[in-house]
């Protein structure tokens, strides 16, 4: 009885909505846009004053300043309210969070703005600058090929190329390709004169700054050279064939060939393949002629990739020497697979492969608004869980 008595009262009871405070709502809403109109307005200000700051500051110390004036200067903001005689009673943590964080995304993004082109420029030309070969032999050419990049453009750039020997300079006709930022060109050395060289690029930007880059190559008949065997030999399948090579053509790896006769390109490994300068072949492979009389013809080949540019840049050493060779009655010569360049993007090789790289494409990435974006949705799904569980 006295439990359908408790059912009962129960239901009597009524629910009662809280009474809403009209008055009271419109002026928290009223006051808490002109806290934030007025913190976006003082960001605008700081902002200002921030890049003037950041424009007569030595490199060093342009962001630890800029930034403790910023995060100082938000003290202020209690004060500018008050002189205004705004209501902050309730205005409570969440209030003053908001304030501040509309304060600091205004201040970042106009002074991200002001500091970058066309507002401000700070950054002279980027140049990657590279000698193809630095070591060449007489009768080759040299390849001096630049990536020349800036944020507001290049203004003109300038290349002289010295004899260190005698002295001379001279100034050749240089620009930049628009399409890839790539300006080349090619000294051919017509007295085929031996010795360094030294080469200086200077470019300007719109804002007259300025970057110059130096360098050196040099002309020497020995750039590569044939060690073994002995010119005028005869060869069998199993003679080895040596080859030395300046490990300073290039900072880079570089393919060794030889033809025979002028025919197809017969590509070298390395007898150490971390050891750039010396390479072994043989008269096994393809390209060779039995019981024969060849000629045989060194080569090198320099190649060089810039910065997230996929543009092979190239260009050939010439052994200067010809090799004479006879090759015995040998049924083995000339029947093996050539070697070929390492793939690598494939993690399996054929047999038939060069036992070192060559330079390849290397495009390089910076984090940017993917990254951003995806931490945004972790934090929103976080929050989502969380809201979630207090229900």
């Amino acid at each position: 009885m006295a439990k359908k008595k408790k059912i009962k009262e129960e239901e009597e009871i009524e629910f009662k909505l809280p009474k809403f405070d009209e008055e009271k709502f419109i002026r928290r809403e009223k006051r808490n846009i002109k806290t934030t109109f007025i913190s976006f307005l003082f960001g605008l200000i700081i902002a200002l004053i921030s890049y003037f700051l950041w424009t007569n500051l030595s490199e060093n110390l342009k962001w630890p300043l800029v930034l403790l004036f910023a995060l100082f200067s938000a003290s202020w903001l209690k004060y500018i309210f008050v002189k205004l005689k705004i209501d902050l009673t309730d205005f409570g943590n969440k209030g003053w969070a908001g304030a501040i964080t509309v304060y600091l995304f205004t201040w970042l993004l106009l002074l991200t703005i002001l500091c970058n082109p066309p507002f401000y420029d700070a950054a002279p030309p980027h140049i990657e600058v590279v000698a193809l070969p630095q070591i060449q032999e007489p009768g080759g050419t040299v390849k001096i090929v630049a990536k020349i990049v800036d944020n507001v453009g290049i203004k003109s750039i300038n290349l002289s190329i010295t004899d260190l020997q005698k002295g001379n300079t001279f100034y050749p006709n240089v620009s930049v390709n628009e399409s890839n930022n790539i300006m080349s060109y090619t000294f051919s050395n017509p007295n085929n004169k031996t010795g360094e060289f030294k080469y200086t690029l200077i470019a300007k930007d719109v804002n007259n700054l300025v970057t110059v880059k130096n360098g050196t190559f040099k002309y020497d008949s020995y750039a590569v050279v044939l060690t073994i065997p002995e010119n005028g030999s005869i060869l069998y399948s199993y003679t080895p064939i040596e080859f030395r090579v300046d490990k300073d053509v290039s900072k880079e790896n570089f393919r060794v060939y030889y033809r025979v006769n002028d025919g197809p390109e017969i590509n070298v490994s390395r007898v150490d393949k971390s050891d750039k300068s010396t390479y072994r072949s043989s008269a096994e492979y393809k390209g060779w002629l039995r019981n024969e009389n060849v000629t045989l013809k060194a080569y090198v080949e320099v190649i060089h990739y810039f910065t997230n540019l996929d543009q092979k840049f190239n260009n050939t050493i010439k052994d200067t020497t010809t090799y004479h060779f006879k090759t015995a009655d040998d049924p083995n010569i000339g029947t093996k697979d050539r070697l070929i360049p390492k793939d690598p993007y494939k993690s399996k090789q054929p047999k038939n492969t060069l036992n070192y790289y060559l330079p390849y494409y290397k495009p390089t990435q910076t984090p940017g608004f993917e990254l951003i974006t995806l931490l945004v949705a972790f934090l929103a799904v976080v929050l989502l869980f969380k809201n979630k569980k207090k229900k």
